[in-house]
């Protein structure tokens, strides 16, 4: 993988990770429907864990050249 393709998957894991505390949010304390809220926490759940593991991915994959 080149820099560049690794700097924007950092990007995105960032992004999924900040999506997911809005998300987390709005699910614990705005949305009062249960069905909708425990949507939004599993999608953001899913957003934080895949997050975590193309993070895990960048930094364990090493440098590029």
């Amino acid at each position: 993988m080149t820099s560049m393709m690794k700097m924007w998957v950092s990007f995105a894991s960032m992004g999924f990770m900040f999506l997911a505390i809005i998300m987390i949010y709005f699910s614990r304390y705005k949305i009062k429907q249960k069905f909708i809220r425990f949507f939004t926490a599993l999608m953001a759940y899913i957003l934080m864990i895949a997050g975590g593991l193309m993070m895990i991915y960048i930094v364990f994959s090493g440098p590029t050249y």
